[in-house]
């Protein structure tokens, strides 16, 4: 399946990105073929989905998309740049900045340093630029300020992780399996930081997850990838109803 999947948007950034194309990607590891073919589209404000059994490429797919990897064929546009062979770096001070299925903070620091951190390498001077205090204290972090962030419980890492990179001021975000290792009644907090990179970035969001409710709660269009294709793409209800669908993934065994 060929065709550009679009998602919907919501009121835009007062200086909102041009979408986020990727047109027809393939990625191959010497002679294994990871994934071919892979084309979809995300506006400024839209949420799109991508799920799929363990090992059909999905991280793959966000670190090519991000410069951390390059494609074999293809394209990344954004707007009318072309992000094709640019490294991580150049990409993320572009807009396109992903997160990571573990934690990723500075582990040795409090969670204090790790926020002015990130500050320095964002165009903030103050979390309060963005309403950022307000997102720290909702987390439960604002209690844990002077600890060293590898002595918070994994869920309150995970979290302080999602922060910094909402401080990035993303223009398109690539959240890779946000509800990895946080509890059920943690996991609504993924669901914030989804609506602050919409309502304050005007921000397109990319969500690769295994948990179906968060998917069907926050994706409104979904893709599907299985063996290095993509197998289906639309809303959420429809898609993961298909037979194809639950042969491959829901049926699958996976998460």
């Amino acid at each position: 399946m060929n065709a550009i999947v679009k998602t919907s948007t919501v009121a835009p950034h007062a200086n909102p990105a041009s979408a986020l194309r990727v047109e027809t990607v393939c990625k191959n590891f010497g002679g294994l073929k990871v994934f071919e073919g892979i084309s979809f589209e995300i506006p400024p404000g839209g949420v799109l989905g991508v799920i799929g059994p363990n090992g059909a490429g999905k991280t793959t797919l966000i670190n090519v998309i991000c410069g951390m990897l390059q494609p074999s064929s293809g394209r990344i546009i954004l707007g009318d740049r072309d992000l094709t062979g640019m490294p991580l770096h150049a990409v993320s001070r572009l807009g396109v900045v992903r997160s990571f299925q573990q934690t990723n903070t500075f582990r040795a620091v409090s969670v204090e340093e790790n926020v002015f951190r990130a500050l320095r390498f964002s165009s903030m001077k103050h979390a309060a630029d963005l309403g950022l205090e307000g997102l720290l204290e909702e987390f439960g972090l604002t209690a844990h300020l002077h600890e060293s962030s590898e002595k918070l419980p994994y869920g309150l890492q995970k979290m302080l992780g999602l922060v910094m990179v909402l401080i990035a001021r993303p223009r398109f975000l690539l959240l890779d399996e946000p509800a990895a290792g946080l509890e059920r009644r943690e996991r609504v907090q993924v669901d914030r930081v989804v609506e602050f990179a919409r309502s304050k970035l005007g921000c397109g969001v990319l969500i690769v997850e295994h948990d179906m409710e968060l998917v069907r709660r926050l994706c409104p269009q979904i893709v599907v990838l299985e063996a290095g294709r993509l197998l289906a793409a639309g809303a959420p209800d429809e898609v993961l109803a298909r037979p194809d669908v639950i042969d491959a993934y829901l049926g699958s065994g996976g998460d």
